[in-house]
C-alpha cells in the first residue's frame, strides 16, 4: 500500500500539476480545497483565488487524475485571521501582507489537521519553493523559477512541517508546469494567475475598510514635508506609505506618501528620498531552528522585492531590529521582512515600525 499525501489544490495549472507529479511518485494522493472566501455565483468575478469555480474546477482535476478531493469550510477561520486583522491593519496605516498570514494561520494549519485526519504523511502544495536537507536540518529554499518564487510567503515555516511539507514544482519553470498540464489534459491547464487578494478582486481595499469599518472612520489633514495643511483626506486607510497617485492634492511638484500618524489621522507627503529607512523594528519573528541572532543576511521587505545587506539583531524588548547597509526605500509597516543567504530562508518577521538610523 502506498503511503498517503494530502495535496490543496486549487483547480489551477500549479496544484494540478503537482497532484500529478505526486501520483506519479507512487503516492496514494487525496485532493483537498479550503473553501475560504464566498463572491457572487453570477459570473463576475473569475480567474481569483477562491472564486466560486475553485471548487468545481479541482473537483475536475481530481477526476481526470483518478483520486478523491474533499472540500472544507473554513471560511469562519479565513474571517477571523485575515479579514478582520486586514481591516485593522489599515485603519492603523499600515499595509498589511494577508498571504503570509493566510499561509501560516489558516492554509498550512489548517492542511496539517485535515493530513492528520485523513492518515496522509505528506502534505504538498503548490507553492514554487524548495526544501533541502543538510545534516539532521531542513531548510527551505527559494524556487528555481525566481519570478515565481513564493518562499517570501512560507518564511515562517518550522522543522515538523518542513519534515512532511512536499513542494513539488519547486525545481520546475512555471512555463514547463504550464505545458506539462496541457500534455497530460487536465482541465484548467489555461487558467490565468490570480493577481489580486482573492478578497478584493477589485484592488480597492479602501472600499473593503470602508463598508467594514464605516464608522471607525477618521478624516484628517494631508500636509507636507513642513507640516503645512495642504489637504484633508476620509480617512488613513485610503493611503500606504511610498504612494504616489491619488492623493487628492497637487504640489506642483511629485509627492509621496512618507508617514502616516493614525492616532492624529494625519498623512504626510515628502519627496522619495523621504522614504529611505535604514533601520526596520520587527515583531511575531520566526527564525529557522538552527539560524540564531545576530546573523548578516540579505532582507527583502516586500514580496518579489530586491533583498538588501543587513544585520539582524535581537531587539531588547523582544522580535528584531533590521539595520540596512544603505537606506532602503519603502519598508513600510505591516508588511514582512524575510531574511536570505544565497537561497536559503532563514527566517522573518512583520515590520512594526522604520526609520533612518539616529532619527527619532
Amino acid at each position: 500500500m502506498p503511503a498517503r499525501a494530502l495535496i490543496a489544490m486549487s483547480g489551477g495549472v500549479d496544484s494540478s500539476v503537482a497532484a500529478a507529479r505526486l501520483l506519479a511518485d507512487g503516492w496514494e494522493v487525496v485532493g483537498v480545497t479550503l473553501h475560504l472566501w464566498d463572491y457572487p455565483d453570477d459570473g463576475s468575478v473569475r480567474g481569483r483565488c477562491c472564486a466560486p469555480e475553485d471548487i468545481h474546477d479541482a473537483r475536475r482535476v481530481a477526476d481526470v487524475l483518478g483520486i478523491p478531493h474533499y472540500a472544507f469550510d473554513r471560511r469562519q477561520e479565513f474571517e477571523r485571521e485575515i479579514v478582520t486583522p486586514f481591516v485593522e491593519s489599515y485603519l492603523k496605516g499600515e499595509t498589511p501582507s494577508p498571504c503570509v498570514r493566510c499561509n501560516r494561520g489558516v492554509k498550512m494549519r489548517e492542511l496539517f489537521r485535515l493530513a492528520d485526519q485523513l492518515g496522509a504523511e505528506r502534505v504538498a502544495t503548490g507553492h514554487y519553493a524548495r526544501i533541502r536537507r543538510e545534516g539532521e536540518v531542513l531548510q527551505l529554499l527559494r524556487a528555481r523559477d525566481a519570478t515565481k518564487d513564493q518562499s517570501y510567503f512560507l518564511h515562517m515555516l518550522g522543522q515538523p512541517e518542513l519534515m512532511r511539507l512536499a513542494f513539488p514544482l519547486g525545481d520546475s519553470e512555471k512555463h514547463e508546469v504550464r505545458a506539462e498540464a496541457e500534455r497530460l489534459g487536465l482541465p484548467g491547464a489555461g487558467k490565468g494567475e490570480s493577481q489580486e487578494l482573492c478578497f478584493v478582486p477589485t484592488g480597492r481595499y479602501d472600499e473593503l475598510v470602508s463598508a467594514r469599518a464605516a464608522d471607525r472612520l477618521r478624516p484628517g489633514p494631508i500636509v507636507d514635508a513642513d507640516g503645512r495643511v495642504v489637504g484633508s483626506h476620509g480617512g488613513v486607510h485610503r493611503f500606504t506609505r511610498g504612494q504616489r497617485k491619488n492623493l487628492g492634492v497637487a504640489l506642483g511638484e511629485r509627492a509621496f506618501v512618507v508617514d502616516i500618524d493614525a492616532a492624529s489621522a494625519t498623512v504626510r507627503l515628502g519627496s522619495r528620498e523621504q522614504l529611505a529607512a535604514s533601520v526596520a523594528e520587527l515583531d511575531e519573528l520566526s527564525l529557522a531552528t538552527d539560524v540564531c541572532l545576530p546573523l548578516r543576511a540579505e532582507v527583502a521587505v516586500r514580496y518579489r522585492g530586491e533583498a538588501y545587506p543587513a544585520e539582524v539583531r535581537a531587539a531588547p524588548g523582544g522580535g528584531a531590529q533590521v539595520r540596512f547597509d544603505s537606506p532602503v526605500r519603502a519598508v513600510v509597516p505591516g508588511q514582512f521582512a524575510v531574511f536570505y543567504q544565497g537561497d536559503r530562508v532563514l527566517g522573518g518577521g512583520r515590520i512594526a515600525q522604520s526609520s533612518l538610523r539616529g532619527s527619532t
